[in-house]
């Protein structure tokens, strides 16, 4: 891997690419987000549409045992934000763990986990515009869906180029429906079950639905590990608010903040919420297997439960999609900035905004939303099947950049070591091989062998892609 450059006094690698040495064109990014707006981006960054929607597929799956599928993955993305909270404390970068990677492991690892990451979040953009637009569309039929999408896209992109602070806003009020709605949910759902709140006293049912239908493990223990793979992918998005705080006034304090708040972000909004439901309702009911927050809401009595999940689905839909945006955005005037990606990627407006940057990862999107109109069940099936996994691979490189990052702020910068990771290195390799315990375990599934595969195979072609230009770099000097 050869030697590393030093840090210097800003926190910048001296003379590597996309850093202080060589600087983006145009203005460069501006710290144009408030505190507010990462600490909502924080605590609704983990708050994503898959709670909503996809939770009723893990509890038929697992049954109550889902909890612990929720709990073995949460407590997996708390020690890998520790590790990059570590690192993005020290030093705060808009490429977060893609530019670590480079750092630590070498310029294929950034080039390979930063693309992989864009390619990620595009396809997202996608599935979110499509979904928003489903929602819009039976409300107002007459606007035809591929409509919606459109205008869903054309919106937050805008929104995306006037500057950073729009973001920050849109994502502020975004996440805090979110929030509200989940802690809304989760009193009301313990009040009910209780029966504590008005109208519920006959429904009290307390905590015996955990183990009243077949059990706790009604599928069995191995059913809490298909629960981790159906649950994982809904995690993603922590990550964004160590992104987002290298455009903020304090990105170490920004940083240390958030980290410091994952532990109970997770446990309430996830671990909180799927209590609740499995608590309310058994495991088995139909209804909440189709969709369970709509189910506990119905179950209870709130009136409209159907149209008012669809508001909270819809705005976590416009978050995710906003979010989805303006990260891919970042990773890609990163990798501009590294060298890794076209230089244009790095020219910023007046605003302190990378326009190209924003446009070339949504002009990807909407090509992703034409296939998923055009042919959902091949092209678009197969850009989901390839990204699917790409959220244990930045976890899994986040682990070992950390390794090796450690060991180079302790040597040259150890007072930036404001975040440490708990247990190191204990902890971070028990880390890895959990992860390489899931990926694994998914080549023993039907479903999930088809996306890691993909995954893989596109992780190939980055990985190879990313060692050609390494060595043509290389040898450039001496042609």
């Amino acid at each position: 891997m050869g030697a590393q450059p030093p840090v210097t006094k800003d926190g910048l690698d001296s003379g590597h690419p996309g850093t202080a040495a060589s600087a983006p064109t145009g203005h460069g990014l501006q710290a144009g987000l408030k505190n507010r707006h990462l600490s909502m981006i924080a605590i609704g960054g983990v708050i994503g549409a898959g709670l909503f929607v996809g939770s009723g597929a893990g509890i038929a799956a697992a049954g109550p045992a889902i909890l612990l599928s929720y709990a073995l993955v949460g407590a997996l993305v708390v020690l890998v934000m520790r590790m990059l909270g570590e690192m993005a404390a020290a030093h705060p970068v808009s490429g977060s763990f893609s530019a670590y990677a480079d750092r630590a492991l070498g310029r294929w690892a950034g080039f390979t986990i930063g693309w992989l990451y864009w390619f990620f979040w595009v396809v997202v953009l996608a599935v979110e515009a499509t979904a928003g637009a489903g929602i819009l569309h039976g409300w107002v039929s007459a606007v035809p869906q591929w409509a919606w999408a459109l205008i869903v896209m054309v919106v937050l992109t805008a929104t995306n180029l006037f500057s950073v602070a729009s973001y920050g806003e849109f994502e502020f009020w975004f996440a805090g429906i979110k929030v509200v709605a989940i802690a809304a949910f989760v009193v009301l759902g313990g009040l009910a079950a209780f029966g504590v709140l008005p109208g519920t006293h006959d429904q009290a049912v307390g905590l015996t639905n955990l183990t009243g239908h077949h059990g706790f493990f009604p599928k069995g223990p191995g059913a809490v590990l298909t629960g981790v793979l159906l649950v994982v992918f809904s995690f993603m998005g922590s990550e964004i608010v160590t992104l987002a705080a290298g455009e903020s006034p304090d990105p170490r304090k920004a940083v240390t903040k958030a980290t410091n708040s994952v532990i109970w972000r997770i446990a309430v909004f996830y671990l909180g919420s799927i209590l609740i439901i499995v608590s309310v309702l058994p495991w088995d009911s139909p209804a909440v297997a189709k969709s369970p927050y709509v189910a506990v809401l119905d179950h209870i009595g709130i009136a409209h439960a159907g149209q008012a999940m669809n508001v909270i689905v819809l705005t976590a839909v416009l978050s995710c999609l906003n979010s989805g945006l303006y990260t891919a955005s970042r990773m890609a005037f990163s990798l501009g900035g590294r060298g890794d990606a076209p230089r244009a990627f790095t020219r910023t407006t007046s605003r302190g905004v990378p326009a190209v940057a924003i446009l070339s990862s949504v002009v990807f999107g909407f090509v992703a939303v034409f296939f998923d109109y055009a042919y959902p069940n091949s092209v678009f099936q197969f850009l989901l099947n390839s990204s699917g996994a790409v959220a244990l691979f930045v976890w899994l490189v986040i682990c070992f950049s950390q390794l090796r990052m450690r060991r180079i702020i302790e040597r040259e910068a150890p007072e930036r070591l404001t975040v440490r990771m708990w247990g190191y290195p204990y902890l971070t390799w028990a880390t890895i091989a959990l992860i390489l315990f899931v990926i694994g375990y998914m080549f023993t599934d039907s479903s999930g062998r088809e996306q890691m595969v993909m995954s893989l195979l596109a992780a190939a072609i980055v990985l190879v892609v990313a060692v050609v230009r390494d060595r043509m770099r290389k040898r450039a000097p001496q042609d």
